[in-house]
């Protein structure tokens, strides 16, 4: 399972990539509007810094306002990926941005269908939405189940990007299930690392030396 994290704060990009298990990254304008940086710096940055995919999203709607801004986009760096929204000219756009080999993230998706019609139209990757679907009482993760079985049984080849992870239980049931990628929050990052058991443990065996012989 790959991990992408979903932040435009270079410092958290850069404390993440040196874990040594950072794959990609995930940004939006309501991300990188709370950096307070123009938008191209920031995914410039970002560009630079991780070597795996970075999302970045488009402002336009229609399809020509799409495909033009992905092109300017995709200039950054050959590691830029398209975020698109999941209607339908967001859907004609993926089509003519594929066949142009520029990579989509076609986003806000909240059902197995629409991931159907994104895979269809030749999206790189599709992010579930599973924490806002928790949010109004449904089963974000239930949604990640039918996509993955949904792709499996016609060998499409678009990567499922569980998002809007708000803990720790949605990474593990995401991997579980086999979904390609998680894009998580900095936060969820140094939960899923920490454990009382192991800081106890930690504590223990230190005290223990002090007990040994010098």
């Amino acid at each position: 399972m790959k991990f992408f994290i979903d932040t435009a704060d270079i410092n958290e990009i850069k404390k993440a990539n040196e874990l040594g298990i950072l794959d990609g990254v995930t940004t939006n304008p309501s991300l990188i509007s709370k950096v307070k940086r123009p938008y191209l710096d920031v995914l410039k940055e970002i560009a630079k810094e991780v070597p795996g995919p970075v999302s970045a999203e488009v402002i336009a709607l229609d399809c020509d306002g799409i495909v033009n801004e992905a092109k300017e986009l995709a200039k950054i760096g050959g590691n830029i990926v398209i975020k698109v929204p999941l209607v339908a000219d967001g859907l004609k756009a993926v089509k003519i941005l594929t066949s142009m080999d520029i990579k989509t993230n076609v986003t806000l998706c909240f059902n197995s269908l629409q991931a159907l019609m994104a895979a269809k139209a030749g999206a790189t990757y599709i992010s579930p939405f599973v924490g806002r679907l928790d949010d109004i009482a449904s089963e974000g993760m239930e949604v990640v189940e039918e996509i993955l079985t949904i792709y499996n049984n016609y060998d499409y080849d678009t990567e499922v990007i569980v998002a809007s992870v708000r803990n720790p239980l949605h990474i593990k049931y995401a991997a579980m299930m086999g979904a390609h990628i998680a894009t998580i929050p900095f936060s969820v990052f140094n939960s899923i690392i920490k454990h009382p058991l192991t800081d106890n443990g930690i504590a223990k065996f230190l005290e223990d030396y002090k007990k040994i012989p010098k």
